[in-house]
């Protein structure tokens, strides 16, 4: 078979963009030099290719379903505030001049999302959000951005007052973007997760598997100053049943009467 591959979900910047492809095509050259590197434009399609060698997904859509078509590899554990070990959380973000100090304050402000199949972006803030909503009512507005980028650009252009940004993402914009940055505050975190995990098509050979797993691990070591840059420190291996707690968050927030972001 043809594998293909690629790391979609942390390229927060064009730096970060070919750091992460310069990590893949080093694990490739060691489990399969003829694997192309994908630039897919439909994620969800392109994580249920029976080609796919090794791509990144959240978790989210992994336990909605995709987890049917993937096996689980690895998931990273970044050196980032809001992660511990493999695993992860979002950050309230809000303007530095906006009067909110927590997200109780932010009842009938504008919230901002990346979009609605994203675990970090708003199952974790819809989980946040509902033990403060009153008849599965919080905000005044929502707005979709497509990013977690775009959130935080919406907030510090005032058409948002609040989003739940990845963690990593945001220590990513603390590196990339300092004056995007500089015009944003902290104001929590929501309760944390597994973090979003490597996968390969069921149709990969356990023996490949277990290649790309060693190929991880020694192409992280490989360029210490990338894995910095990446803010990566290794990989831990999950049992598909420790992301059930993302389904978890769901279904408190439907007890709830907060089925969506709203």
């Amino acid at each position: 078979m043809n594998w293909i591959a690629a790391l979609p979900m942390y390229n927060v910047s064009p730096a970060l963009a070919a750091d992460w492809q310069g990590l893949l095509a080093d694990v490739l050259s060691r489990v399969e030099p003829s694997a192309a590197i994908a630039g897919p434009d439909d994620l969800h399609a392109f994580w249920r290719r029976p080609d796919l060698l090794l791509s990144q997904t959240c978790g989210y859509p992994f336990v909605l379903g995709l987890h049917e078509y993937v096996q689980l590899i690895a998931t990273p554990q970044f050196d980032a505030p809001g992660c511990q070990g493999a695993s992860y959380s979002s950050v309230l973000v809000t303007r530095a001049d906006a009067p909110f100090d927590s997200l109780h304050a932010c009842r009938g402000a504008r919230a901002a999302y990346n979009a609605a199949d994203s675990n970090s972006g708003y199952n974790a803030f819809r989980h946040a959000v509902a033990p403060h909503a009153r008849n599965g009512k919080f905000f005044s507005a929502t707005l979709e951005t497509g990013s977690h980028l775009g959130s935080l650009r919406a907030i510090a252009e005032d058409r948002a007052d609040i989003a739940a940004i990845d963690c990593v993402t945001m220590a990513f914009v603390l590196d990339e973007y300092p004056q995007l940055a500089g015009v944003l505050r902290e104001i929590g975190y929501t309760r944390s997760s597994p973090g979003l995990p490597l996968i390969a098509s069921k149709q990969v050979p356990s023996e490949q598997i277990g290649a790309l797993r060693a190929a991880l691990e020694q192409s992280l070591a490989a360029q210490p100053a990338r894995a910095l840059r990446l803010r990566l420190k290794g990989f831990s291996h999950l049992p598909r049943e420790a992301y059930e707690s993302i389904a978890e968050m769901e279904n408190e927030a439907r007890v709830a009467n907060y089925a969506r972001l709203a």
